[in-house]
């Protein structure tokens, strides 16, 4: 005898066969062919691209390894003037306030609360 699981009774009931090896929620077979394509784009292979990349930029890497590699005794973080200055201290201003807080929070977390 045959049994599946009834989803009305949370049992397991007599079955036949084919109800026994096909359970409730599986199909019998998938397809095997591939559905077709709804937003689909024709594809570029690599042999019908052209040789070089168009690009429309300017090359600037040159000039940025020129600029990083200037031995003028500043750190790489501060090579590029006033606005990374202005997010080096930025960072810093916030590092060191947040850590203060967290000290302040700390104490006041560790001191006993009074009664009145």
């Amino acid at each position: 005898m045959y049994y599946k699981f009834s989803g009305f009774s949370q049992k397991l009931v007599g079955a036949v066969a084919s109800a026994a090896y096909v359970p409730q929620g599986l199909k019998p077979l998938a397809s095997t062919e591939s559905p077709a394509l709804i937003f689909g784009t024709p594809t570029k292979l690599a042999s019908d691209s052209p040789a070089a990349v168009s690009y429309l930029g300017k090359n600037k890497v040159p000039d940025l390894q020129k600029l990083f590699q200037k031995a003028d005794g500043l750190p790489v973080h501060l090579k590029r003037g006033v606005p990374d200055q202005l997010l080096y201290r930025t960072t810093m201003a916030l590092t060191i306030g947040g850590t203060i807080y967290c000290l302040i929070a700390l104490y006041m977390a560790s001191q006993p609360k009074s009664k009145k």
